[in-house]
């Protein structure tokens, strides 16, 4: 890895992937951007409209399509490929078809000599992750996802809508799986420095618990409700990835929820789930372990329960 040139390799030219893409492009997150997909051409004509947009940019990237080897010198290589789920399918059938994907992927990135960071957004996130991880044979400090990296910027956003304050005022985290069984321990949300939960006992009826609960099953439905309106989900996704990016590049040391697996913190080990964790340059510098209530506990616990579950039934020989 070169200090003074950032390289990002991206794997998967679909809708997330682009959405990156043209991110990094407009906030001049990398110098070198390499697009790598089954289909060429498509690689080819994304660098392309992507370049040509380079004289109305800040930005002076090098942006071209490019193949495995070209991940050898990579500080980044993020994966965007999986395959759609099939009518009928069961998830661990999609899973199973998306680890074979992910092989065809991740041996040869290995193979290039990379040593970087794995950024992984395909879904089901926390799982691939994983996979990813296991495939790679990395050190899991350098391999993360997205995590609920998104989920916890929609509840900020919503959080700052309800109370009235900038979002990046809200100190809210969304933890466990991206998917149905994340939560959100709202004894560690603040409004500043102030508990959420206290502004709302104070507030004199203004605010209150149930509406609290309403925004966490807002988050965790908005996904669904932007399929079910335009069919995928990807700007959010695509920010997300950048800001995950420039944390690493940036030696930045941010605080974010990515999906990082537990070595014992919150009493799980093996799964990779969405968890505050310090991000810097090698990766996941730290999980946070923040104080649970017990229920919240419990919460995380089922989540990871059902992370566990679903990577037991694959085969990864």
């Amino acid at each position: 890895m070169l200090a003074d040139n950032r390289k990002v390799v991206l794997i998967g030219t679909g809708m997330v992937g682009m959405s990156y893409a043209y991110a990094l492009l407009n906030q001049n997150a990398c110098d070198e951007l390499v697009l790598i997909d089954l289909d060429k051409e498509r690689a080819m004509g994304e660098a392309m409209d992507l370049n040509h947009g380079l004289a109305f940019s800040s930005a002076r990237m090098k942006i071209y399509a490019g193949d495995y080897k070209d991940c050898a010198n990579a500080d980044i290589v993020a994966i965007c490929a999986g395959v759609a789920q099939k009518p009928e399918e069961s998830r661990l059938d999609l899973l199973q078809r998306n680890t074979e994907v992910f092989r065809s992927i991740v041996d040869p990135v290995a193979e290039s000599g990379f040593n970087g960071i794995f950024l992984v957004a395909t879904n089901p996130v926390d799982i691939m992750t994983r996979v990813t991880c296991a495939l790679s044979g990395f050190n899991p400090r350098r391999v993360l996802g997205t995590g609920t990296a998104l989920d916890t910027a929609r509840l900020r956003y919503l959080l700052g809508e309800y109370f009235g304050v900038d979002p990046r005022n809200m100190h809210a985290y969304v933890m466990g799986e991206h998917g149905d069984s994340e939560f959100v321990p709202w004894s560690q949300a603040m409004l500043g420095t102030k508990p959420v939960q206290e502004i709302c006992a104070q507030s004199g009826g203004r605010f209150c618990d149930k509406e609290l609960e309403k925004i966490s099953v807002e988050v965790r439905e908005a996904a669904q409700k932007i399929i079910k309106a335009k069919r995928a989900t990807y700007y959010g996704i695509g920010m997300a990835m950048v800001r995950i990016t420039k944390a690493v590049l940036g030696d930045e040391s941010s605080v974010l929820t990515v999906s990082a697996m537990l070595r014992g913190e919150y009493g799980q080990s093996g799964v990779f789930a969405g968890v505050p964790c310090i991000v810097g340059r090698n990766g996941v510098q730290k999980v946070l372990t923040m104080s649970l209530t017990e229920e919240e506990q419990q919460a995380f616990d089922r989540s990871c329960a059902t992370l566990q579950e679903s990577y037991a039934g694959l085969r990864l020989d």
